[in-house]
């Protein structure tokens, strides 16, 4: 039976049990994450992070989020309460409806029955992930826009203006994915990688989607809308309690929804890496999540590497990455692989497709010469020499040690 097949044979109560381990799974991985990023960024930073709240400091994040939830809530007079509210429970909501169609595990045994670790199979699985990530960035809006603040106003906008640009980066580098998958399925997609992951096929797609995806997430360094250098603490400047750890939990389940994303489009999904096929069939087919798991860790380290590691980019500078480069090497890349994959199901000889790839290579690497070049001519054109001023300018002495400066008695300087 395929994946979907088993999916659609699951009962009521089935479906149930699989929702509760998804979300106890997420926020499990939540607070597990926030330990983690401390520990390694103290790491980074030289100092040993959080060691004294429980063995090595695991129970650190759950203390936080205790302490969190105790606190008191405070409603600006300025606010609008009911959008207030509602903002942190749509950011909160939204980033736990993405895993519905992640496979986490191929087939396994689920209290006797044989069924797998997705709760449905969509058609069209990867766009209702676009589609939910879209309305997570409401929350955000939303927050600025009724916290009747400044900088938080500006953090949603920010926000806002971001998200749009890199989803449609992110968006167009999985073009390449549907159109060698031939299918927009997420399982189908996993079993499509069965000899080759398309991170390695389809390597450009991969790059572009792991840099969209640090720009989604609101991470450093593309942090701007929660700059606390610029704008105190960003859209969630004026919430506190636990309307601030909704936040604070949408942030890192969107983290794990897009890495689990990653991993199921570019990395094979559940699928063990080559030459270890045989561990797939361990623990009854349950070895698949850790290998699933595995895969969504090694991301989540890339994020906290990014962190520790890069400093916040300006804002113009962000924006211009967005829409002067990651979108055109979209566009060019899904020509590119449209053609490949024409040339190669019409059963064009090898030299031809290998010819014709080459070709793309060289031009790629002509306009990129020619657009440096462009640049430093750009450069030295707006040089501008340096001329002696046409008025008198008084001589400044070079050695102010030998100028002996005196006071008299009557109040008058002597030089």
């Amino acid at each position: 039976m395929t994946t979907a097949e088993l999916i659609a044979a699951d009962s009521g109560t089935t479906i149930l049990i699989k929702a509760l381990l998804v979300f106890i799974f997420c926020v499990v991985l939540t607070l597990m994450s926030v330990w983690g990023e401390r520990r390694l960024v103290g790491r980074m930073q030289e100092r040993p992070g959080p060691n004294r709240v429980g063995p090595f400091g695991l129970i650190q994040a759950l203390a936080d989020g205790v302490k969190l939830a105790l606190k008191e809530d405070l409603i600006p007079a300025a606010a609008d309460k009911i959008v207030f509210v509602l903002a942190p429970i749509i950011s909160a909501t939204t980033c736990f409806m993405s895993f519905a169609v992640i496979p986490i595990t191929g087939e396994v045994s689920l209290f006797g029955k044989t069924t797998a670790m997705q709760l449905t199979d969509l058609p069209v699985g990867v766009l209702y992930v676009l589609a939910i990530a879209s309305v997570g960035v409401y929350g955000i809006v939303l927050a600025g826009w009724s916290s009747g603040s400044t900088y938080p106003l500006l953090g949603g906008l920010r926000s806002s203006a971001q998200v749009i640009s890199y989803e449609v980066a992110m968006g167009l580098s999985l073009v390449a994915v549907f159109i060698y998958a031939g299918s927009m399925s997420t399982s189908d997609i996993v079993a499509a990688q069965s000899t080759w992951w398309y991170g390695v096929v389809l390597f450009p797609s991969f790059a572009i989607y792991a840099i969209s995806m640090v720009g989604e997430t609101n991470r450093a360094p593309f942090d701007l809308a929660e700059a606390e250098g610029e704008l105190v603490g960003g859209f969630h400047t004026e919430y506190s309690s636990l309307k601030f750890a909704l936040f604070f939990l949408a942030e890192y389940v969107n983290i794990i929804a897009v890495s689990a994303l990653a991993t199921t489009l570019f990395l094979g999904g559940y699928h063990a890496p080559p030459g270890l096929g045989f561990t797939e069939a361990w623990l009854g087919g349950w070895f698949t999540g850790i290998w699933f798991f595995s895969k969504v860790l090694v991301f989540f380290f890339v994020f906290v590497w990014l962190r520790g590691t890069l400093p916040r980019l300006r804002y113009d500078q962000f924006m211009q990455f967005g829409w002067k480069i990651l979108i055109p090497v979209s566009i060019l890349w899904i020509l590119v692989v449209a053609t490949l994959r024409t040339l190669s199901l019409e059963g064009a000889p090898r030299i031809v497709v290998i010819g014709f790839a080459s070709f793309v290579v060289l031009l790629v690497m002509a306009a990129n010469i020619g657009f440096e070049n462009a640049k430093k001519k750009k450069l030295e054109s707006l040089e501008v020499e340096v001329s002696e001023p046409s008025f008198a300018v008084p001589t400044v002495p070079m050695n102010v040690s030998n100028i002996n400066v005196s006071q008299s008695s009557k109040g008058g300087d002597h030089v």
